[in-house]
């Protein structure tokens, strides 16, 4: 197996016991691929380049995905083997360089591929080994320990190689963590549905059947449903579910898997109670594509029957509300979400052009408009809109169109809200639009996050800091470096500088590229007399395709709190305040 971004190489191979089990062997690592390994490289960005023999070969856009990615794929098959007996344990060997590359017929060859090669033969089973040149771009930003194995001599490699290890136990061992308490109210964590289709590109299906349910489980007001972020980081992972439970402070999980084919789909799912590990409720549910919000339904009214037996159906059948009448608008849509929150340049305009292509056969789709207004305001607070009259039209517009659409949908009213107060529309309605999404969803951890957002636009950084906060608490276990960043924002208006410091670092640790990070860094150094360090933040603004002063500030509301940030932002830029 092998991990390339334009020159970031990997190359792990498996190490069976014995040479009888051939056949097992290969079933074995079908199921790691497809439950495992596939679905990791695809949330870090990776191209699978090939296959060789047990062995795959990978490209990555970013080194960080790469040792990620390695880490993350070592840390589950440390899981996977801690379950399984010694004489079946498969364990990978990965190698990790950067260096050019030939490309040719979508596949790559060269000195960055060949040393990778040779690198994964030092690594340990189950354990990563990488050059000086990855060591040297990933230290810092990952929550990995190195180890230096000084110059080595590689076949066929005329000159010596300077090689890093990640220390054992940053990857095989799992996480260990601490157990959250209950909540007052009943509460479940919906995991990650296995893809049962054979064919990896259909996770998405899954992975937005899945999202529905989250959604029709979260407007149970009496229901505390953990966030889709959070039960995600569990994907590709053989858990336990006493574990998951006390991870992410629950009592109930469900698990489930969903076949796609042709124009059918079954769904099973099973509910199972995380403090004795009893099997409460399993059931299939079958029909064609048409019916499939309907399923949906069904899966979660019999999850909320089993956990409260009074409930009245009625309530979450009201709230399963078909989104659109037209699957492959749906289809669109549920495409365009992976491309959405990975907060790229790339991946936002991809996402937009696919939500317009779903809004154009459904131009009533409340959440596709409302994910596609959340694009064009990622565009313009990034820097990356390049018309920014246009995209503050296109934005309102989709925001406006997603509102009117929106029902009590709590998702949709919460995005359209945000995007129309980011582009000027009157603040106190958007807050008060927002109360009535919370008011729906009291657990909806990403809708208190947005609602922190507009209260630090309208000038309340403290209770910005309590709203983010929250949604933290709500989902545990999500990657939180947008919250983490304008948690740093909140405590530069407060002037409250080591603390904004602080959080931001966090946040950039997190999300590398991100850019408003990087602008709120610059001015908290540029005002407490760091010229240095604030010029640094902004060259990896400009690193990051952006410029210093490319995205509006008029989302601040409060005067002073945007002239303190201007005012740093231009004193780091080198521009007369």
């Amino acid at each position: 197996m092998r991990w390339t971004a334009p020159g970031y190489s990997s190359v792990p191979k498996s190490r069976l016991p014995g040479w009888g089990r051939a056949f097992e062997s290969r079933e074995a690592l079908k199921a790691i691929r497809a439950e495992l390994i596939d679905p990791t490289i695809a949330t870090h960005n990776g191209r699978l380049v090939k296959t060789t023999g047990d062995g795959l070969l990978v490209e990555f856009s970013s080194v960080v995905d790469a040792v990620r990615c390695a880490a993350e794929v070592q840390a589950g098959m440390a899981q996977r083997n801690a379950l399984t007996p010694a004489d079946k344990r498969i364990e990978f060997r990965i190698g990790i360089n950067v260096g050019d590359v030939v490309v040719e017929d979508g596949d790559i060859f060269g000195d960055g591929v060949n040393v990778a090669a040779r690198l994964e033969a030092l690594a340990d089973p189950g354990g990563i080994c990488l050059s000086a040149r990855v060591q040297e771009d990933a230290v810092g930003k990952l929550d990995l320990a190195f180890e230096d194995m000084g110059e080595q001599a590689l076949k066929n490699i005329a000159r010596p190689v300077r090689a890093f290890r990640i220390a054992t136990g940053a990857v095989s061992a799992p996480p260990k963590t601490t157990a959250l308490p209950l909540p007052d109210k009943q509460s479940i964590s919906v995991m990650p549905f296995a893809n049962m289709s054979g064919d990896p590109q259909q996770d998405y299906f899954a992975d937005g059947m899945v999202e529905e349910i989250i959604t029709a489980l979260s407007r149970i007001r009496w229901l505390f449903v953990i966030a889709r972020n959070s039960s995600f980081t569990y994907k590709g992972q053989a858990v336990d579910v006493k574990q998951v439970g006390r991870e992410l402070g629950v009592r109930y999980v469900l698990e489930g898997s969903v076949r796609k084919a042709g124009g059918r789909v079954r769904i099973t799912a099973q509910l199972i109670d995380a403090l004795s590990g009893t099997h409460l409720w399993a059931d299939r549910f079958d029909g064609s594509l048409e019916d499939v919000f309907e399923l949906q339904n069904r899966v979660a009214i019999g999850v909320a029957g089993v956990i409260e037996p009074a409930l009245e159906a009625a309530e979450v059948r009201r709230a399963a509300e078909r989104p659109t009448s037209d699957p492959t608008a749906y289809d669109l849509y549920l495409r365009a979400l992976p491309a959405l929150y990975s907060f790229s340049k790339e991946g936002i305009f991809r996402a937009l052009s696919l939500l317009e292509r779903a809004i154009a056969r459904d131009p009533g789709f409340a959440q596709a408009l409302g994910a596609a207004a959340n694009c064009c305001m990622h565009l313009d607070l990034d820097g990356w809109s390049g018309n920014v009259e246009r995209n503050r039209r296109t934005g309102i517009d989709y925001g406006r169109r997603a509102l009117v659409a929106a029902g009590e949908d709590p998702d949709v009213l919460a995005i359209a809200a945000v995007t129309l107060a980011y582009h000027g529309e009157d603040i106190g309605t958007m807050i008060r639009v927002l109360d009535r999404a919370l008011a729906l969803n009291p657990s909806y951890a990403r809708g208190w996050y947005l609602s922190g957002l507009l209260q630090l636009w309208a000038g309340d950084p403290d209770d910005a800091i309590e709203r983010v906060k929250r949604s933290i608490s709500l989902s545990p276990r999500t990657s939180v470096g947008s919250q983490l960043s304008y948690i740093g924002l909140a405590y530069l208006l407060k002037q409250q500088f080591s603390e904004a410091e602080a959080n931001l670092l966090m946040a950039i640790q997190q999300r590398p590229s991100n850019p408003n990070a990087y602008r709120w860094l610059a001015a908290c150094y540029a005002h407490i007399g760091r010229p240095a360090e604030a010029r640094d933040a902004i060259e990896r603004i400009r690193a990051a395709g952006s410029e210093p002063m490319a995205s509006s500030f008029a989302f601040l509301r409060n005067p002073e709190h945007r002239q303190l940030y201007l005012s740093g932002l231009r004193l780091a830029a080198g521009e007369a305040t």
